[in-house]
């Protein structure tokens, strides 16, 4: 039996014809997860059985999955993984590689089937965890095509938790080692991008940013904010949003005490430098790939002789809801589920993140 006073993860499966229940298998290989939380997978024992298939082909192991249809049901032993078993995807929908000397791609891509499946498992860890059955939420990856093709139309995780925890004020905050940052937009057009870089919105991610570092032990974070335009606009030169919107917002957040240690909008092209360097704890950007792109140069790391990637680190964490949310910070890599090759490294380090905050907010003390 896991111990008791450990907090409970609840860790969603993903897209089941994704790479997410592979990837969950790997993560749940790694004995060091037992020893800090009780994991538990919402999903399909049926998706999880095959992955456990595909692991014992490729490494040997002999890990086993545990159908449970209540929390309450699960051990937590390491070897057997707890699937909380939404029976949603039957075992004939998964494509049959079996006769193969090695696992091959699924090829089945976005489909409703997926999506729906994928969607309410999020639903039902949502669920779990505003009911206070589970210390925290981990999510695999979705594909945003599959759960619209099922008739759900969110652009993404952070969206379904905001609309199923009613927030109204949220960011996504993507992390990896040292290097936080928290955006003032995401899915949506580079043009209507620069159109939500407003006072109000900018206040709202450094407010946001400040208590995420907090609830992670950072006493006094140190916020670096990204301009917008090149140079931060050059007094107006290549742009007005610095200074109309953007200075606007840090000076309301210093007179809160708030620590920018600038005290003005940082150029995008150096702030991450400086991040990386220890000037800033987290980094305030303006829109999805201006704090995208320098995560994943950092986690992602490609072997270029042997061709696969090394390394998919990072982790991406909803700041301001009323549960703990990590995840994944990659897709469903459809063109390669199913495979074998899979890599676990972002979703071990979602696990470590929803443990640090679980501990940190004092979650777990629920389940002692």
């Amino acid at each position: 039996m896991g111990n008791a006073y450990l907090p409970i993860l609840g860790i969603t499966m993903g897209d089941p014809f994704g790479n997410g229940p592979e990837i969950t298998v790997k993560a749940l290989m790694h004995a060091g997860v037992y020893e800090c939380c009780r994991p538990l997978v919402i999903g399909d024992a049926s998706s999880m059985d095959y992955a456990a298939k595909i692991a014992r082909k490729m490494t040997g192991s002999s890990v086993k999955i545990r159908r449970i249809k209540d929390v309450r049901e699960a051990r937590f032993d390491y070897g057997t993984i707890d699937v909380y078993d939404m029976g949603l995807v039957p075992a004939s929908a998964i494509p049959d590689i079996s006769d193969r000397d090695e696992p091959g791609p699924f090829g089945v891509g976005a489909c409703a089937l997926g999506g729906e499946a994928a969607f309410q498992y999020v639903e039902k860890v949502i669920e779990l965890a505003l009911a206070g059955e589970i210390s925290a939420t981990v999510t695999n990856a979705i594909s945003k095509e599959a759960i619209n093709l099922a008739g759900h139309h969110y652009s993404g995780h952070t969206e379904i938790y905001a609309k199923y925890t009613h927030t109204n004020e949220y960011t996504m905050m993507l992390a990896h080692e040292g290097l936080r940052v928290v955006h003032v937009s995401t899915h949506v057009s580079l043009r209507e991008a620069c159109d939500r870089v407003k006072k109000d919105r900018v206040l709202e991610c450094i407010r946001i940013a400040d208590a995420g570092c907090r609830a992670l032990g950072i006493k006094t974070p140190r916020i670096g904010v990204a301009g917008l335009n090149p140079h931060c606009g050059e007094n107006g030169m290549f742009g007005t949003e610095e200074i109309e919107q953007i200075q606007p917002a840090i000076d309301a957040a210093l007179a809160e005490g708030i620590h920018i240690p600038e005290k003005r909008p940082t150029p995008p092209d150096t702030v991450f430098s400086k991040a990386l360097g220890g000037w800033y704890d987290i980094v305030v950007a303006m829109y999805h790939d201006q704090g995208h792109i320098p995560l994943k140069v950092k986690g992602f790391v490609y072997n270029r002789e042997a061709q696969r990637w090394e390394a998919v680190a990072g982790v991406n964490v909803t700041l301001g809801l009323p549960i703990i949310r990590s995840s994944v910070d990659h897709g469903t890599g459809f063109g390669h589920a199913g495979s074998g090759r899979a890599n676990e490294l972002s979703l071990v380090n979602a696990i470590d993140y929803a443990i640090q905050l679980a501990n940190f907010s004092g979650k777990q003390d629920h389940f002692s």
